[in-house]
C-alpha cells in the first residue's frame, strides 16, 4: 500500500477545490474576503497537526476560488447576443470533421464576426462533402444559431457549453484565405506529419483503425466497426491512452541510446517528442494524463528524484481541471482515470491470484489490467452509455498483444517516411495487417450475442462487477 504523504493530502485538495466550482461558484464580491481569511489563516501559529489539514483548506479554497473565475470565463460568450443573425466571418478551423447522417460538424474559433473582433470557440455545421482543413482560416458566410436543448437522450447546449461553445455557425459558403500560425500551425504540422508518414500506401479500413489508434480519430471507421469496437470492449483504443506515450518515450530514449548519446538528452527528446504528441492529437484528457505521468518520468529522471505514481496522477486531474473545471463531467475524462486508479489498487492482487495459471507473465499482466480496469469503469459506462461490455477481458487479452507493435510500427514510418520512404511503406504494410487483425478481433468477439448489456440489464452488469471489485479488495486486504 502507498503512503499517503502531505504532497498527496495538498493535491486531492487542489483536485477537490477545482471541481466544486462546478458545484457552487465564488462570487467576485466574496473574493476579498476569502483571500482575507486565507492569508489571516497563514498569519496564524498553528500546532505541527494542524498545519497539514489548514494547509489542505487553504489549497482547496485557492482551488475553488480559481475554478470559479474558469468557469466564469469559459461561460461568457460575445456571439450570443448574435443568434438569429446572418453575416461574414473569419474563422480559424481546430479539429477534424466529424460526419453524421445529414451534416459534418467542425470545431471553430471565430476570430472575426461582422468586422467584430471575437475569439471565441464555436462548432461549425457544414453539408456533407467538402470540408475546409484543420487550422484552415475561412472566410464563410455564416447563420448563428443556439445548440440545440435535450432530444433523444442527448443535450447538444450542455455539451458544448462544457467546452466553452455557445453558438453553432451554419455555414452557407466558405473559401480557405490561409492558415493559423503559432502553437496552433505547429500543432497542425505534427498531425499532418503523423497522418502522412505512418501508415503510407494504407487505405480503407486499414488506414482508419491505424490513425483511430495512434491519433484517437475514430471518424473515419465505419460505423459498423464502431459499434464492433463498442460491444467488444475495445473503443478505449481509440482514445490515445498511455500506452502510446509510454512507446513514445521508450522509442526515442531507445534511439538515443543506439546513437550514443547521453541518457540526459535522450530524456529531454523524449520530453519533446511528448509535447510534439500532445500537440498532434489534442488535448484528450487520456492523453494530457499520460502526457504527465510520462513527462515526469523524465523529469524526475533528470533532477535525480523518485516518481510517485499517486502525485503524478493527481497532478495530471489539476492540469485538466484547472484549465477546464466542467471536464470532470467529461466520459473520457471520468474512465481514464477510473482505469488508472483501477490498475494501481486492483491489477497486483488479480495477478497474485493469476499466478500458476498457463499464460505466461504477459497473458497474466493484459488480463489483470483489463479485468481490473473492466470491475471499475462497468458504473460508469452504464450510467454515462448505458451499457456495459461483458467481453472486455478476453477482447483485450486478444488485442492486447497487438496494440504497441502497431503503434511501435506507426511511430518508426513516421520516423522513417521523410527520409526513407520505401521502408515506411514496408513498415505500414505490416501494419497494415496489425490493423486489420485488430478489427478482426472487434468484430468476432462483437458478434457474440451476449458480448454487451444494455439498459436495465446494463445497469445489474455494473453493479455485479462493482460488488465484485469491493469482494476482491477486502479479500486482498486481509490476506
Amino acid at each position: 500500500m502507498t503512503r499517503l504523504l502531505p504532497a498527496h493530502v495538498l493535491a486531492l485538495a487542489a483536485v477537490l477545490g477545482l471541481a466544486g466550482a462546478n458545484a457552487m461558484r465564488l462570487g467576485p464580491h466574496r473574493v476579498a474576503l476569502v483571500v482575507s481569511l486565507a492569508l489571516a489563516c497563514g498569519a496564524l501559529v498553528v500546532p505541527p497537526r494542524a498545519r497539514l489539514p489548514a494547509l489542505a483548506g487553504l489549497v482547496a479554497v485557492l482551488g475553488w476560488m480559481f475554478g470559479s473565475a474558469r468557469l466564469d470565463t469559459l461561460d461568457h460568450s460575445i456571439l450570443t447576443g448574435d443568434v438569429g443573425r446572418a453575416g461574414q466571418a473569419l474563422v480559424e478551423v481546430t479539429g477534424p470533421p466529424r460526419a453524421g447522417a445529414f451534416d459534418q460538424r467542425l470545431p471553430g474559433r471565430v476570430r472575426i464576426f461582422e468586422g467584430k473582433h471575437v475569439g471565441e470557440p464555436v462548432q461549425l455545421e457544414l453539408p456533407l462533402g467538402r470540408s475546409p482543413p484543420q487550422g484552415a482560416l475561412i472566410d464563410a458566410l455564416v447563420v448563428v444559431r443556439a445548440p440545440r436543448g435535450p432530444k433523444n437522450g442527448f443535450d447538444e447546449r450542455s455539451w458544448l457549453r462544457r467546452q466553452g461553445i455557445h453558438v453553432v455557425l451554419k455555414v452557407d459558403r466558405w473559401s480557405v484565405v490561409g492558415r493559423r500560425g503559432g502553437l496552433g500551425g505547429l500543432a497542425d504540422a505534427m498531425r499532418r506529419f503523423l497522418e502522412r508518414g505512418s501508415a503510407p500506401g494504407v487505405a480503407g479500413e486499414r488506414r482508419a483503425v491505424l490513425e483511430g489508434i495512434l491519433l484517437g480519430d475514430e471518424t473515419q471507421l465505419s460505423d459498423s466497426l464502431k459499434t464492433s469496437f463498442q460491444r467488444s470492449g475495445l473503443f478505449h483504443l481509440l482514445a490515445v491512452s498511455g500506452e502510446n506515450v509510454v512507446l513514445l518515450a521508450a522509442g526515442v530514449l531507445g534511439l538515443a541510446w543506439l546513437l550514443g548519446l547521453p541518457r540526459a538528452i535522450g530524456h529531454a527528446g523524449a520530453l519533446a517528442a511528448i509535447v510534439a504528441y500532445v500537440l498532434a492529437v489534442g488535448p484528450q484528457p487520456s492523453v494530457i494524463r499520460a502526457a504527465v505521468s510520462g513527462g515526469a518520468v523524465s523529469v524526475a529522471w533528470l533532477l535525480g528524484r523518485q516518481r510517485d505514481q499517486w502525485h503524478v496522477l493527481l497532478l495530471a486531474a489539476i492540469a485538466l481541471l484547472a484549465w477546464n473545471p466542467y471536464t470532470v463531467f467529461d466520459a473520457g475524462f471520468q474512465l481514464s482515470f477510473a482505469a488508472v486508479l483501477a490498475i494501481f489498487v486492483f491489477a497486483r492482487p488479480l495477478l497474485g491470484v493469476l499466478e500458476g495459471y498457463p499464460g505466461g507473465p504477459r497473458l497474466h499482466a493484459a488480463v489483470a489490467i483489463s479485468l481490473a480496469c473492466s470491475l471499475v469503469t462497468a458504473p460508469l459506462l452504464a450510467l454515462q452509455f448505458g451499457r456495459v461490455p461483458l467481453l472486455g477481458v478476453i477482447t483485450n487479452a486478444l488485442a492486447e498483444a497487438a496494440v504497441g507493435p502497431l503503434l511501435a510500427l506507426a511511430f518508426g514510418a513516421a520516423v522513417l517516411y521523410p527520409v526513407a520512404p520505401p521502408l515506411a511503406g514496408l513498415l505500414a504494410w505490416v501494419n497494415g495487417w496489425v490493423a486489420a487483425y485488430i478489427a478482426f478481433v472487434a468484430r468476432a468477439v462483437s458478434a457474440v450475442p451476449f458480448a454487451q448489456a444494455s439498459g436495465r440489464a446494463a445497469a445489474w452488469a455494473a453493479a455485479g462487477l462493482l460488488l465484485a471489485a469491493a469482494y476482491a479488495w477486502r479479500r486482498w486486504q486481509t490476506t
